[in-house]
């Protein structure tokens, strides 16, 4: 996928942001890959940190799990995840906050193909609140460039996930 270019858009609309790629492993063995949410401090530059809450130690819809991030220009901050679609092995998604309005949504989505897999991650922003949120209170004059370049990174934190994610998954098949 190239480089996200530019769309003009403001944090109300939404904006999406994916990347693809293709793993040479059966969408059960990348499942086991996405669906580990301790798998992921290990692969962001964000994330620092996961726990499972209520007591549940695996993923399932109605799910929790708090996490902690930091990021240079945004500071450190704490959240609660909630899985708003789980069916192995092809959707696992959560809303970061509110799930009935969250400050994000991320998914990892499975097709197989082939002997393998088609892996795509996505991201919304919005529409709740987030820390990026206080940048465009801040700098209301900037919003468009704020939510590309949070956008850029969404999308570079993307790559380096799924590239990781299928050299764990080929290396493991």
């Amino acid at each position: 996928m190239d480089v996200m270019e530019w769309t003009g858009q403001v944090y109300a609309d939404t904006p999406i942001v994916s990347a693809e790629t293709y793993v040479e492993a059966p969408p059960a063995r990348v499942w086991e890959l996405v669906s580990d949410i301790h798998l992921m401090p290990e692969l962001s530059s964000e994330l620092r940190e996961v726990a499972w809450l209520d007591g549940l130690t695996s993923p399932g819809t109605g799910h929790r799990f708090a996490g902690r991030s930091a990021h240079d220009a945004l500071g450190s901050w704490e959240t609660i995840s909630t899985i708003v679609d789980c069916e192995a092995p092809r959707r696992f998604t959560w809303a970061v906050g509110d799930p009935g309005h969250p400050s994000s949504v991320w998914s990892f989505l499975l097709q197989a193909q082939g002997e393998g897999t088609v892996l795509e991650q996505w991201a919304q922003m919005g529409p709740g609140p987030s820390g990026l949120s206080l940048a465009i209170e801040a700098m209301p004059d900037k919003e468009q460039k704020i939510v590309f370049v949070r956008l850029r990174e969404f999308e570079t934190g993307m790559k380096a996930n799924l590239a990781a994610i299928k050299g764990l998954a080929e290396r493991r098949a």
